[in-house]
C-alpha cells in the first residue's frame, strides 16, 4: 500500500460508495446492525469474496438508507479490536449514523445487548459553536466505534430532511483521527476533496461525548468530489498523546476501509493509506 503523498487519479470524481468493516463473525455482527441500528441485508452485484483485493473470504453486505456497509471476515482472522482505543488515537475511526429521533434510536440501541459506551453520560447536545448537534458514541460488539448523530431541528443538511419510517436514516460520514490536519488535508485535497466545514470542539459536553478529559478537537469536514454524502471528517485532538505504535494489519478488526467509486484510473484499482494509516480503496 502507498502511504502519504498524492496518487495519480482517473478522470472521474470520487464518491464514498461504501464502508468496509473487518469482522470476526460477519453473520452475527450483521444481526446486531439490523436489530440495533435498522440496517438491512442487501444483495451486492460486485464480488464480495476476492482474495486478490482482500475483500475477505466471507461477508455480508448491508444498507441503511442510500448508504452501504460491508462486513467481511477471513479464514485466518487478525487481531481483535484493541480495548478502549481513545478518540485521539490514529487508529480511531468511527461511522456516524444520522437519526431523526435520538430518544427512539438510543432506546432501541439500549434494548439490544452487546454494545459498550464511549460517551459517559448518554446522548450529548453540543454547543452551537460545535454545530448544535446531539450525539452519542459507542462500540459495537466487536469494538468498532459508532456514533448516533441528530441535527438540530430546521438545520438538517438537505440529504437528511424529511426523515423516514426508521429513526436511523443513513451514514453521514466516517470520522478519522489524525495527528496533523495540514498533512491530512494535503493528502485528501490531492484526491479532489474540498473543505466543507471547520470547527474547534471544546468543553464539558465534548469531554463526555468523547470520553476524553478536557478535549480540544479541530474538526475538518471534507467533501468528496463526486457526492456530498457520505463524507469524511478529520479529528485532530490537541495534546501530547502517545500516538506512536498503533499499527493495524489488513485482517485485524480495526482495519476499516473507505471504498470509493468513480471512473477508473488507467492504473486500475488502488489501495492507499493516508498519512495516519487509514485505508482507502480507489477505482
Amino acid at each position: 500500500m502507498m502511504a502519504g503523498g498524492t496518487p495519480g487519479l482517473g478522470a472521474g470524481p470520487l464518491r464514498l460508495e461504501r464502508i468496509r468493516l473487518v469482522s470476526a463473525d460477519p453473520e452475527i455482527l450483521a444481526r446486531y446492525f439490523t436489530a440495533a441500528l435498522g440496517f438491512s441485508r442487501t444483495t451486492s452485484t460486485r464480488p464480495s469474496v476476492d482474495q486478490r483485493t482482500t475483500f475477505g473470504t466471507h461477508g455480508v453486505s448491508l444498507s441503511l438508507g442510500a448508504q452501504a456497509l460491508d462486513l467481511v471476515g477471513f479464514d485466518r482472522p487478525g487481531r481483535p479490536y484493541p480495548d478502549d482505543v481513545p478518540g485521539w488515537s490514529p487508529l480511531f475511526q468511527h461511522i456516524a449514523i444520522v437519526v431523526s429521533d435520538m430518544a427512539a434510536a438510543f432506546a432501541r440501541l439500549s434494548a439490544t445487548p452487546g454494545w459498550r459506551p464511549i460517551s459517559t453520560a448518554g446522548p450529548e447536545r453540543l454547543p452551537a459553536a460545535s454545530g448544535g448537534v446531539s450525539a452519542f458514541k459507542f462500540r459495537d460488539p466487536e469494538g468498532h466505534p459508532l456514533e448516533l448523530l441528530a441535527f438540530p431541528a430546521g438545520h438538517e443538511p438537505e440529504t437528511w430532511r424529511g426523515g423516514g419510517p426508521d429513526p436511523c436514516l443513513g451514514i453521514d460520514h466516517s470520522a478519522i483521527s489524525v495527528v496533523d490536519s495540514a498533512a491530512s488535508l494535503a493528502f485528501y485535497e490531492g484526491l479532489g476533496f474540498s473543505v466543507a466545514s471547520r470547527s474547534t470542539n471544546v468543553g464539558p459536553e465534548q469531554a463526555r461525548l468523547d470520553g476524553v478529559p478536557d478535549p480540544r478537537v479541530a474538526v475538518t469536514g471534507l467533501r468528496p468530489p463526486g457526492a456530498p454524502t457520505p463524507h469524511v471528517e478529520l479529528l485532530d485532538y490537541a495534546g501530547l498523546f502517545p500516538r506512536a505504535g498503533h499499527i493495524c494489519g489488513d485482517h485485524d478488526i480495526a482495519a476499516t476501509v473507505l471504498v470509493f467509486a468513480g471512473e477508473a484510473s488507467v492504473a486500475g484499482p488502488r489501495r492507499l493509506q493516508d498519512p495516519d494509516g487509514h485505508r482507502l480503496w480507489l477505482p
